[in-house]
């Protein structure tokens, strides 16, 4: 067995001491193959997917650092892949781990490691997506945080089971959050600093005011605050566990690896390849006509044997 299949299977059989290999593996560009049977041998887990989201400075990190004490508090292990930006010279992520994010380093429950986004353009490279599905079969809760540029907000929206964007008091009104473009991607909203009631609570009522132009006004607004005594962060997390629960989990993760297959080999092969295939519209929907358990690098090889 390949130390990729051996990473693989410990982690579907939930040892989360074999976390930090397999993502080093994952990271490795060299080694693509034993990437591809680690997650092959590690399949889907239960665990829940959270994508968070939003730009720098809003306060993410602290945010995190709330809801993993309470998801702690509640029984739950917790894994926390927080993208950041790539250093050119050394492909490696910018900012190293996250000591932003405040835990308890005794504690085994709780995994934070940063991962570099690659030549993504903001957006999250193929690791973190096979991380996020490996680790959710050791981890209850799965976090995948990026920076809020773009191309982050799709990718991780189509990586995630639940999708959270955050933003701050005094971050625009109704019209600029439309503008923005970034509206239909959230599954929660959240406004951080609501200390500051009332810029809270005119952030609150134009994001409100910005999902019933789109027609979704049910998408849940919550106005949390991170710093000590919290606020609003119990009910948060009730918020997506709700939302999780109500998912069809099996068929978003289902349309994540298809849509990850995809975003692969387009980096891979680059527009004349996706040409090759007739362009993305027809890519995609051959892809839909395939098995809905075949895993992403399986979907990866059945596209480049396409260009045979």
């Amino acid at each position: 067995m390949s130390e990729g299949a051996e990473l693989g299977a410990r982690l579907r059989a939930g040892d989360r001491r074999a976390a930090p290999a397999a993502l080093n593996l994952l990271e490795n560009r060299t080694r693509r193959d034993e990437a591809a049977e680690l997650v092959t041998a590690a399949g889907d887990g239960d665990g829940h997917i959270v994508g968070v989201t939003g730009p720098p400075g809003v306060g993410k990190s602290t945010l995190l650092s709330a809801l993993t004490n309470t998801w702690r508090s509640r029984g739950k292990s917790v894994a926390v892949l927080a993208v950041d930006p790539s250093s050119k010279r050394s492909g490696g992520s910018l900012l190293g781990d996250r000591q932003r994010i405040e835990h308890d380093p005794g504690d085994r429950d709780v995994f934070i490691r940063s991962m570099a986004a690659g030549e993504r353009l903001g957006g999250l490279a193929p690791a973190t997506r096979a991380a996020a599905q490996a680790l959710a079969n050791a981890f209850d809760v799965v976090v995948i945080e990026t920076v809020g540029v773009g191309q982050s907000e799709t990718d991780v929206a189509e990586a995630a089971d639940t999708v959270v964007v955050v933003v701050q008091p005094g971050s625009g009104d109704a019209l600029q959050f439309l503008k923005a473009g970034i509206m239909e991607v959230p599954d929660v909203l959240v406004v951080t600093k609501a200390d500051r009631q009332p810029q809270a609570r005119r952030a609150e009522q134009d994001l409100k005011a910005a999902l019933a132009a789109l027609g979704t006004p049910q998408t849940p607004v919550h106005a949390v605050s991170s710093i000590r005594p919290t606020q609003g962060i119990e009910e948060l997390a009730d918020a997506l566990e709700r939302h999780h629960d109500t998912t069809n989990k099996h068929e978003k993760r289902t349309t994540a690896k298809r849509l990850g297959a995809l975003a692969d080999f387009i980096h891979e092969h680059g527009e004349r390849g996706l040409r090759a295939l007739g362009g993305r519209r027809t890519a995609t929907r051959w892809l839909q006509t395939q098995p809905e358990d075949l895993d992403e690098p399986a979907l990866l090889r059945l596209l480049e044997s396409r260009l045979d």
